[in-house]
């Protein structure tokens, strides 16, 4: 255990994972309360055929990844505007594309090989120090943006009808808002893989209500569970030989069952 905490590529997972997981568990607690908590499943699955493009273009696929996942997050709420598409219509629709493009792009490609699999089930041991600093930027951005914008998104979130009687541009703070989470969800993928970054953001913002009361309570519980999470995950995956990813991820479960069950007993 002495020698787990002076690993270099330990220290910059525990680092590059707990930015990521505070990020995504903020940004979390405002679309889970806005039923749009599928949208990360959904930019993770689009996602996955952006890295396909990348793998068949035989470049590093993360810049590209991050621009056409924000372009689809647009696309989301474009659908949603403009069409009679409700929300997690237009969330399938876009997942569905990008996983059918994977599939093609990689078929045409080199195949599903080591590079595609590691970006499907992340691995966060393999995180280096830029990616670590890029986690440390888009962390601070979220964690800015929530504190200099809240009372403007508590309102969006909670009454969008009142929102626009008080001037607010609710369509840019909607744009605004997903845009994070697609940059979010881009850079997660590095830390548990396509197939799981959309857990980071669901699972710490439902535990955290379970727990907490008022909003600014919530927003610390889920960022605190993040943290949590993703440092029980990692020292599992360590101690049982584990993939990383996927500990994290049933840490957050093992949290929310247990937030869960005592929030039961509470009301008895």
């Amino acid at each position: 255990m002495a020698e787990f905490w002076h690993l270099g590529f330990m220290q910059r997972a525990l680092i590059a994972g707990a930015l990521i997981a505070v990020a995504c568990s903020l940004l979390g607690v405002f679309l889970v309360l806005r039923r749009l908590s599928l949208i990360g499943e959904g930019l993770a699955h689009f996602a996955f055929g952006t890295i396909g493009l990348g793998l068949l273009l035989n470049i590093y696929p993360f810049p590209l990844t991050l621009v056409l996942v924000v372009i689809a997050s647009w696309g989301i709420l474009y659908l949603m505007d403009k069409t009679n598409v409700y929300a997690d219509a237009a969330i399938g629709l876009v997942s569905a594309l990008g996983v059918a493009l994977g599939v093609i792009l990689a078929s045409k490609g080199r195949g599903f090989n080591v590079d595609l699999f590691s970006y499907l089930f992340g691995d966060i041991l393999a995180v280096t120090p830029g990616e670590a600093w890029i986690a440390g930027g888009l962390s601070l951005a979220v964690t800015a943006t929530v504190a200099l914008f809240y009372h403007d998104l508590l309102a969006v979130t909670f009454d969008e009808e009142f929102a626009r009687t008080q001037g607010l541009s609710v369509r840019r703070l909607n744009q605004f808002l997903v845009t994070l989470t697609a940059l979010t969800i881009a850079l997660g993928i590095r830390v548990v893989g396509t197939l799981l970054v959309a857990s980071l953001m669901i699972f710490p913002a439902v535990t955290a209500l379970q727990l907490a009361r008022g909003f600014k309570a919530v927003l610390l519980a889920a960022a605190g569970t993040a943290l949590v999470s993703v440092a029980a995950g990692i020292l599992l995956s360590y101690v049982l030989d584990l993939p990383a990813g996927a500990s994290i991820v049933l840490a957050n479960f093992v949290l929310f069952l247990g937030a869960a069950s005592w929030r039961l007993i509470a009301r008895r």
